[in-house]
């Protein structure tokens, strides 16, 4: 089954399967500083294209709502033209309307234009090292499985490697995984998000898995570009495993 990625920007991706279109955590606003609290996140790109030309939609998968990097004033507009918005319990607690909150390993059923059954299930996600939740708040990824595919796409949201992504394997054939990488440091030298360590033992943990990267650039706090990540991945001798992605350009993959 072919599936068909678009890097919009940071961690705004579209992915096209099965007759199906789902956006990855919408940010569409252009340059500019959030007020984020104790912190400032800083945007230095806006989006590769405009939020319009991306509709129609059939659901935005919502690693979180509260971080400005992962929803933004645009994409929180945006939200109302999905037909469905998936994310934490929590999450959908505080955007309200039809906004669906899934619990791990929750599943919900999609249908596209081809009306083929997509499937998407909520999975484990931890936003930093172990203790950081009460600050990070509530995160969840998502493992996406078409119908008459043979295998799964893994959405990792705002996580790091530890066991709970670990268990995906037990439960899922992923053989296209999308992660959330840039090694992100908001609040000091401790990643909140996947760097290179964290998506080489994702990549041994999952064999099968073609590996793409993204949200690691376009915000100030990432320290790992995709280009820094790629030359990781040669030197350990994984560099078929990992496609990189251009801004607004539609690759194609096979699962």
């Amino acid at each position: 089954m072919k599936v068909v990625l678009t890097l919009i920007g940071g961690p705004t991706a579209l992915i096209e399967v099965a007759g199906t279109r789902l956006l990855t955590d919408p940010t569409f606003d252009q340059p500019q500083a959030y007020d984020a609290g104790t912190i400032t996140l800083v945007k230095r790109t806006g989006p590769a294209t405009d939020p319009a030309s991306l509709l129609p939609i059939d659901a935005v998968l919502l690693s979180h709502d509260h971080h400005w990097d992962n929803l933004d004033h645009s994409g929180r507009a945006f939200l109302s033209q999905a037909p469905r918005v998936l994310t934490t319990p929590a999450g959908a607690s505080r955007l309200g309307g039809s906004v669906e909150g899934l619990k791990t390993w929750q599943s919900v059923v999609l249908h596209g234009t081809e009306k083929q059954e997509v499937r998407v299930t909520a999975t484990p996600a931890r936003h930093g090292p172990v203790g950081i939740e009460p600050i990070s708040g509530d995160v969840v990824g998502f493992v996406v499985t078409p119908e008459h595919g043979s295998g799964s796409i893994y959405v990792s949201g705002d996580t790091v490697w530890y066991e709970g992504v670990a268990a995906i394997k037990d439960k899922f054939d992923i053989r296209l995984a999308i992660l959330f990488t840039g090694a992100a440091q908001p609040r000091g030298s401790f990643h909140m998000t996947m760097g290179s360590n964290d998506a080489i033992e994702f990549a041994h943990a999952f064999p099968q898995a073609h590996i793409v990267a993204i949200h690691n650039e376009g915000w100030a706090h990432f320290v790992e570009s995709q280009g820094e990540l790629a030359r990781s991945f040669a030197t350990v001798g994984l560099a078929n495993r990992l496609t990189s992605l251009e801004r607004g350009v539609p690759v194609a993959f096979e699962i």
